[in-house]
């Protein structure tokens, strides 16, 4: 039986005892007008309207004890009922928010475990032989089969919308989908921050992974980059000698994670599903408002999950980044703002 069913059940339960309380109310009171008139006649008949007086005396005790019962039922009933109230709307509120957290949490674990992909893929393929030979030894038939290269694995992996290698000077010397980009190669990136972080990871383990932010050179597409540096020899201990950055199409898959939780239509209408950046920005929104715009500053309290509620009466759920595996996360929050359900 679902929460809410409950507190509706104590709500017409109170209801109920304060309409039929009311009905033993009225119908005593008219008893006692009864008995009032029956004594009135008795004292009329005189000497042979004494019993019925008696009788009608005793209606009228019995009625007012009837009034008294009443009352007390009506109170001791009324404080119960407003204490069952007051309990269902504290399990219906726990409930809600305990489930808003649940599906906060599934939210950013999704993304956590979809990103951890990203980085297992970027430090893979910077140790492709293609990768590898066209940095160190470049020539334009090595960036071409570079290229080639990245072509052959972006189709395969439609998670991403382009893979650049640059050198050490920060040019870009290949691209997967120099087709739909043109525009990539030759292209100096030295001071872009994934280029950056690439060339300052310690070995062919580490990796770099940034924000979402549009990419000027991919249309001005939202992706989430990973880069890391690709070393000599394609070896986890060998000299940099250029990087590799793969450009996850981040608002078409985090669409399909905001817009694909588990909510039925009702719950799904009146709720907001948000993925929110370390820096309080929404980077994906179920209702696919205020992306990389809008700030949403979550009051978490410290605490790593919760939920909490509005002064205009929404309730927020929202859980961090537990990361996965190697992938420790940029402290990002999943988060849900439901608004009340609506009662007749």
């Amino acid at each position: 039986m679902a929460p809410e069913r409950i507190l509706d059940l104590s709500r017409n339960v109170e209801q109920l005892s304060r309409r039929k309380i009311g009905e033993i109310t009225s119908i005593t009171r008219e008893t006692r007008i009864l008995a009032l008139n029956a004594k009135i006649e008795a004292a009329r008949a005189g000497d042979q309207g004494q019993g019925f007086g008696v009788v009608a005396d005793e209606v009228k005790s019995i009625s007012s004890r009837v009034t008294d019962i009443a009352g007390s039922l009506s109170s001791e009933l009324a404080q119960s009922l407003s204490e069952l109230t007051q309990l269902g709307e504290k399990m219906v509120t726990e409930i809600r928010g305990q489930r808003l957290v649940d599906l906060s949490a599934n939210m950013i674990e999704l993304i956590d475990r979809n990103l951890y992909e990203r980085s297992c893929d970027v430090r893979w393929w910077a140790t492709d032989a293609a990768v590898v030979d066209a940095l160190h030894n470049p020539s334009h038939e090595a960036a071409d089969y570079a290229s080639r290269r990245l072509s052959v694995i972006l189709d395969s992996y439609t998670v991403y919308l382009d893979i650049w290698i640059a050198d050490l000077s920060g040019r870009v010397i290949a691209n997967g989908r120099g087709g739909r980009y043109p525009g990539v190669v030759g292209n100096n990136v030295v001071d872009e921050p994934w280029f950056k972080a690439a060339t300052a990871t310690r070995s062919g383990q580490d990796y770099a992974a940034l924000d979402i932010a549009e990419t000027r050179l991919l249309s001005d597409a939202q992706t989430a980059i990973y880069a890391t540096a690709v070393r000599e020899g394609g070896n986890a201990d060998g000299a940099a000698i250029g990087a590799i950055a793969v450009f996850f199409d981040w608002a078409a898959q985090a669409d399909a994670i905001v817009s694909g939780i588990r909510l039925d239509a009702e719950d799904k209408a009146r709720s907001r599903c948000l993925l929110i950046d370390s820096h309080h920005r929404i980077i994906a929104a179920s209702d696919g408002a205020g992306i990389l715009t809008e700030e949403f500053r979550l009051r978490t309290n410290g605490a790593a999950s919760g939920y909490y509620t509005l002064e205009d009466g929404r309730t927020v759920g929202f859980a961090l980044t537990p990361g996965y595996e190697t992938y420790a996360g940029l402290g990002w929050y999943g988060a849900i703002v439901q608004t009340p359900l609506r009662r007749g």
